[in-house]
């Protein structure tokens, strides 16, 4: 896939999640949120009040560090569309 269009399908499947108002899976928002840090080159560190949150994250964000920008993009995409595919 071609970088643009891999970065206006990424923003389409942000856009989907950022819109859908029923509570998603914690293990499913884990995922989301590493795959989405991984995608937008943000390091800055997990900022929840609660330190076992932070924790989680961090763990999500270790296993998502050998993959490439566009490979944490594609793999959102993937996320987004199965769980979707599959709510029904």
């Amino acid at each position: 896939m071609v970088s643009k269009e891999l970065d206006i399908e990424f923003n389409a499947a942000v856009d989907r999640v950022n819109d859908y108002t029923e509570p998603f899976p914690a293990d499913f928002l884990l995922r989301l949120y590493a795959y989405y840090k991984k995608a937008t080159n943000n390091y800055t560190r997990p900022s929840s009040r609660k330190p076992i949150i932070n924790a989680f994250k961090t763990n999500a964000l270790f296993q998502v560090k050998d993959i490439t920008q566009d490979e944490a993009k594609q793999e959102y995409i993937n996320l987004v569309n199965n769980y979707f595919l599959y709510r029904k």
